[in-house]
């Protein structure tokens, strides 16, 4: 079903008291959900039976029916709020939505209700290898085929993705008729199924909206790590969660990111360009954009050939407008290693001059006395040092594939993690 949110002044605010309330109760009980929960808005309808999620206007959007959540226990509550969260946790209202709508929604409740206790769930969940309520129409052929449906959810084991789920109940084109039929109305058990999948956005408000969702889950996950309490999530779906959060950036736009933030501006005047001014009477302004930017190589033993080709495969892309200048580092800077790079230049200049433990103060002391000269410097390693002191210039630290940054970088630092 589909939905457009409306104002409904009937509704009674003693409902959402006792809302406040229970959520206050979710709280203590499941900080994790509940983080996630607090993310959305909230919109209360008599539209719908009980209660869903859904993309609406591009929004992340909890609906709930006030009769239907005061009719609740605590217990079932809880249950009905983090089956909704977890139909964010698993993108199945985003990313990951497949077609039939009807079949989807059937797949992905019986995925989450494999990992919520039953003694949780509202009348009405569907389970894997439990018996839904037998269905009542008055045609018997669709009741037939229903039947055939509430068969196949009984022969289903539990614990599987929503896909596995999809792929068996796609198998059959009388399993989808049966479907419509008993759940046209989008009330699906425990929540109804709204068809608000933001099939209507633009590719990069849907990136835009994904990226949302994801933020809201890893800051909820972070927290929750940091408390060392995650309520009853699973310790095997913890880690899933941990690493569904991460986001995947290709290292070398971001590295295009930095250089170009660096660039500045350089004016010259020519006739070839048009005085908006005077025209054809004064000569117009040419701007290029062009850097100096200090490039600090790792010499500790870790930095191969392969990774420096890799490393400078993707700054070729940026070196028409961007000059660099190499150094090789260990505990200290080798000025006798300085080696200007612009593209299509050979790396045969790049040569191997140290061989000592990594000191990244040592490259900050350095940059600090040349700072004149450049725009900003990289550094190229596999960050196994201790964090060195402020700098006085926004800096790039670029890390070996496999490898990781030991320390927080500072707020202004950029960072960069290379992928084979």
């Amino acid at each position: 079903m589909t939905f457009e949110l409306k104002e409904e002044p009937e509704i009674f605010d003693i409902n959402e008291k006792k809302l406040g309330k229970l959520l206050v109760l979710f709280l203590q009980d499941e900080p994790f959900f509940s983080d996630i929960i607090r993310a959305m808005r909230k919109y209360k309808t008599h539209s719908i039976p009980t209660a869903g999620v859904a993309v609406i206007d591009g929004t992340i959007t909890l609906m709930w029916n006030p009769d239907f959540v005061s009719s609740l226990s605590r217990r079932h509550f809880f249950g009905l709020m983090k089956h909704e969260c977890y139909h964010l946790i698993f993108k199945h209202v985003t990313s990951r939505k497949q077609d039939p709508h009807v079949l989807w929604n059937i797949a992905t409740d019986l995925a989450i209700n494999s990992i919520i206790p039953e003694v949780e769930l509202p009348e009405g969940g569907l389970i894997p290898g439990k018996r839904m309520k037998s269905p009542n129409l008055d045609d018997k052929d669709t009741n037939e085929k229903a039947n055939k449906l509430v068969d196949l959810i009984v022969s289903f084991p539990r614990d599987k993705a929503s896909e596995w789920y999809m792929n068996r109940l796609t198998e059959d084109p009388d399993i989808e008729e049966a479907a419509k039929s008993m759940f046209e109305d989008g009330d699906m058990g425990v929540d109804v199924h709204i068809e608000g999948d933001g099939s209507g956005l633009s590719e990069s408000d849907r990136e835009l909206l994904d990226a949302n969702v994801k933020k809201v889950i890893k800051q909820a996950s972070e927290k929750a790590q940091r408390s060392n309490n995650w309520g009853s999530v699973p310790a095997e779906l913890r880690k899933e969660i941990i690493q569904g959060g991460e986001t995947v950036v290709d290292w070398r736009r971001t590295l295009q990111y930095f250089c170009g933030s660096k660039q500045k501006a350089k004016k010259s005047r020519t006739f070839r360009r048009i005085n908006r001014k005077y025209p054809y009477i004064h000569p117009g302004t040419k701007t290029n954009h062009t850097s100096n930017i200090a490039v600090y190589i790792d010499q500790s033993g870790s930095v191969g050939d392969d990774d420096l080709g890799l490393f400078f495969s993707a700054l070729s892309e940026l070196s028409r407008d961007v000059t660099f200048t190499i150094y090789n580092f260990d505990y200290g800077v080798d000025e006798n290693s300085k080696f200007v790079w612009k593209k299509n230049k050979s790396l045969d200049g790049l040569k191997r001059t140290r061989s000592g433990g990594t000191c990244f103060n040592a490259v900050e002391t350095h940059y600090r006395k040349v700072a004149a000269e450049y725009d900003g410097y990289i550094v190229m390693t596999d960050g196994c040092a201790p964090k060195p002191k402020n700098c006085i210039s926004k800096r790039c630290w670029v890390i070996l594939p496999g490898y990781n940054l030991h320390f927080n970088p500072d707020e202004r630092d950029c960072l960069v993690k290379m992928t084979r």
